[in-house]
Order: C-alpha cells, then sequence, then structure tokens
C-alpha cells in the first residue's frame, strides 16, 4: 500500500526503533531477551489504525511475546538490507513473514526508496528504451508508474511484470535464509476493492504475486498461512478503526480490527499445528 497521511488520534505516532536499524516499527520497543515471535512485514503487520493488531492478539493467547516488526510501506528491499533486523529474525523462536508485493523492489528496470519502497526513485536505460514514449519524471510512487505503463502498452508490460516477478522470487528466498529458515509466510491476499476499475488492473494486493511464486517458497519455510481479506472501506471495519480528520482515505485501505482477529486466528491454528 501507498499511503501515509498526518493526523491525529491514530496509534501510529507511537513507533521505535531497534539497534542500528533504520526502520521504524510500532512502539513501544519489546524486550528481545526473553523467548519471542517475530511478526516481520508492512503496514497490515503494524496496524495502521487499529488499536489491536494481529500480533499483540496473538500474543494474547500464545502466551509468549509476539514482537510486532511491521513497518509502514516498507517491501522487500528493506527488510533485506535491514542488518539489525535478521539480527533480530535469527534470535526468535520463529517469524511470521507478511508476504510483500514484487512492485517496490529495486531491479533491473527501476530503482525504489532503499526503506520507503513505494516510492518511485529512477527507470534504467532499459525501461527508458522499453517505454521510450513515458516522461518518467512524472511519477513518485511505484503502483502509479506501474499502472500508466500497463496501459500504455499491457503486451510491453509483461516483460515489466517478469522481471518483478523473478527479482521477488529469488530476493524472497535469501530473505527466508537471512531469517533462519524459521519462518511462516503470511499470505494476506486482498480482494478487488473495485473489480472494474482500470485502476485495478494490475491486480490484487499483494501484487504480482501467484500462487505459484508463494508454492515455491514454501518447502524452504515452516509453513505458509493464506488469509483472505478485504480493505476496510470495503468490510465495513472503517467505523472500528482510528484515525485522524484526513486519514480517512489512508484507513479505507487497510484492514480492520476483525480482520486482524481472523489473521491472529489462523495463526495461532498454524503454530499449534507445527508444536503437535
Amino acid at each position: 500500500m501507498s499511503y501515509e497521511l498526518p493526523g491525529a488520534g491514530a496509534p501510529d505516532a507511537v513507533t521505535c526503533r531497534y539497534g542500528v536499524s533504520k526502520l521504524r516499527f510500532r512502539g513501544p520497543c519489546r524486550d528481545l531477551a526473553a523467548p519471542y515471535l517475530a511478526c516481520i512485514g508492512g503496514s497490515e503487520t503494524y496496524g495502521r489504525f487499529v488499536a489491536a493488531p494481529y500480533s499483540a492478539l496473538l500474543e494474547a493467547r500464545l502466551g509468549e511475546a509476539c514482537v510486532n516488526l511491521g513497518s509502514v510501506n516498507s517491501g522487500l528491499d528493506a527488510l533485506l538490507h535491514d542488518p539489525e533486523l535478521s539480527r533480530i529474525a535469527t534470535g526468535a523462536e520463529a517469524c511470521i513473514l507478511q508476504l510483500p508485493a514484487a512492485h517496490n523492489l529495486s531491479n533491473r528496470l527501476y530503482r525504489v526508496h532503499p526503506r520507503r519502497n513505494d516510492r518511485f526513485l529512477q527507470a534504467s536505460p532499459l525501461l527508458a528504451r522499453l517505454y521510450d514514449e513515458v516522461d518518467f519524471t512524472e511519477f513518485h510512487f511505484n503502483k502509479h508508474m506501474l499502472g500508466r505503463l500497463h496501459t500504455v502498452s499491457p503486451d510491453r508490460f509483461a516483460t515489466v511484470r517478469t522481471e518483478l516477478q523473478q527479482a521477488w522470487s529469488a530476493r524472497m528466498r535469501s530473505l527466508i535464509d537471512a531469517f533462519g529458515g524459521r519462518v511462516i509466510l503470511l499470505w494476506l491476499r486482498y480482494k478487488h476493492m473495485r473489480p472494474d476499475d482500470p485502476a485495478e488492473a494490475l491486480g490484487t494486493e499483494p501484487l504480482m504475486v501467484t500462487p505459484e511464486m508463494v508454492a515455491a517458497l514454501s518447502p524452504a519455510a515452516l509453513d505458509t498461512v493464506e488469509v483472505r481479506v478485504q480493505m476496510a472501506g470495503q468490510s465495513d471495519e472503517l467505523d472500528d478503526m482510528i484515525f485522524g480528520m484526513l486519514q480517512e482515505p489512508a484507513a479505507e485501505h487497510m484492514i480492520g480490527p476483525a480482520t486482524h482477529r481472523l489473521i491472529a486466528d489462523r495463526l495461532f491454528r498454524a503454530l499449534q499445528d507445527l508444536d503437535t
């Protein structure tokens, strides 16, 4: 997701950092000396606009610390290139890793911001030649840029999609290795917000991640937990969320408290099965 609007009244304000990490996680900081599970991911794991994200709900059920290492708008590159995060992950009993989208990573076609991976920085000469009619200085976000490329030429976009999916698959394997292999993959599969809207042509979040790509990762992970989710603006959970006056458009695109409870329940059952 690519939303960040300031405003009072949301739990976003309480953030923290661990060690030398440059990423901001949901606070307050937790004690990492005791046994813990690491919940790693983006805005959904962070729990934007909800009082109790799935990590807190899971902790209450397990009776074991579940450290929230969700970082707003972070993607695969931010997670992979943060050595402090890898240190925390390898020290955990296990890691719950929310699958990131495939478009928010640097690749042979374009570069993204190293921490806010949804931000587009620069097209490579290869992409500029592939779409020589496009002015890439117009774009600030990857999704906006990719949507335009798809509109200009769906046929040429197949090359872009293949590059992103291949880069994602290779980097995800590296990330699982960096986290010590004790990883439960959490696949939050969104439904279309507006199935007939041209803006949805790129597919659903996490963008460009297919069942085949997830299945190829499964042998390297402890388990894969798939949860079908809806945005709060679609699931009627908006009234149960916490956000400031200017944040409603962003909150509509996040998941609500009932969805976090569903995720926690699915993860709890998966962890119980692993212990049997």
